[in-house]
């Protein structure tokens, strides 16, 4: 791990070694960078009032079996109890706001000091906050499609395809409507983890937001920067895969950490 420590000069004019604050640490990283990539998970979106997936009592899956209410079989085959359980999680999305860590991205974005961000979150927030380059490797809630047709509908939308039976049905033929997000079971958009993998393995510098860095394919990302020779940064909470390979990790709350990483770059 990097030791953060700077040289500040002091009042007889000599230079001594002081603590150096983990913005200060990770904007010196970013500067010296000539490519920096980011990779977001459900951490970021947390200060948002969006819960976590694994925190034990709160996390999305913590009373739930996921491929019981949240696979593509359970679409398919219980498609009204799938709908039970996405239905109001989609409704709760849709009021949730970017953060101050969602908006501090789209500022270094804005600024050229970051080329992309990748997202393993389906909630919006990265767009609404400003991202122009977003590659979402688990879909979005933006969106869902009729699985027979192909029609597409916003996820305002989507509520007023509801029949009797709690399932949503496409209004142009009886096929039946699917979130355009990825579920347990189904591969991820080919294009979105190409270029994800491409941009991780040219990155500089990577920069992992609020992930636990568990889920695969995303989670390996990181390894690809590192096998290229490039750091790799972890602000999150709690423990990760890849806490000894990396430069810096500030273990803070997001949205107070990014915003103070701005100030640093004086952004």
């Amino acid at each position: 791990m990097e030791r953060q420590v700077a040289e500040r000069t002091g009042s007889d004019g000599t230079r001594r070694p002081s603590q150096r604050t983990g913005a200060e640490s990770l904007a010196e990283l970013i500067r010296e960078s000539a490519g920096t990539v980011a990779l977001t998970g459900a951490g970021i979106s947390v200060p948002s009032g969006i819960p976590d997936f694994r925190t034990p009592g709160e996390g999305i899956w913590a009373d739930v079996d996921p491929f019981e209410v949240a696979s593509i079989d359970a679409f398919r085959h219980d498609t009204k109890r799938f709908w039970d359980f996405y239905r109001p999680r989609f409704s709760m999305l849709g009021d949730k706001r970017p953060n101050a860590a969602h908006e501090a991205l789209a500022r270094l974005e804005d600024a050229g000091r970051l080329d992309v961000v990748i997202t393993q979150n389906i909630d919006r927030l990265h767009r609404a906050a400003g991202t122009r380059d977003l590659i979402e490797v688990h879909g979005s809630i933006a969106t869902a499609s009729c699985v027979t047709c192909g029609r597409t509908y916003e996820l305002e939308e989507v509520d007023a395809l509801f029949d009797g039976r709690g399932i949503a049905v496409c209004d142009v033929c009886p096929g039946l409507v699917k979130p355009d997000v990825v579920l347990f079971g189904e591969m991820l958009p080919v294009e979105a983890i190409e270029r994800a993998r491409a941009l991780a393995s040219a990155a500089d510098l990577m920069i992992c937001v609020g992930s636990s860095l568990e889920v695969f394919p995303a989670a390996g990302l990181p390894e690809l920067t590192l096998a290229h020779g490039g750091r790799v940064v972890l602000v999150t909470k709690g423990p990760t895969p890849y806490d000894r390979d990396a430069a810096l990790k500030l273990d803070g709350d997001v949205a107070d950490e990014l915003p103070a990483v701005l100030a640093a770059l004086g952004i």
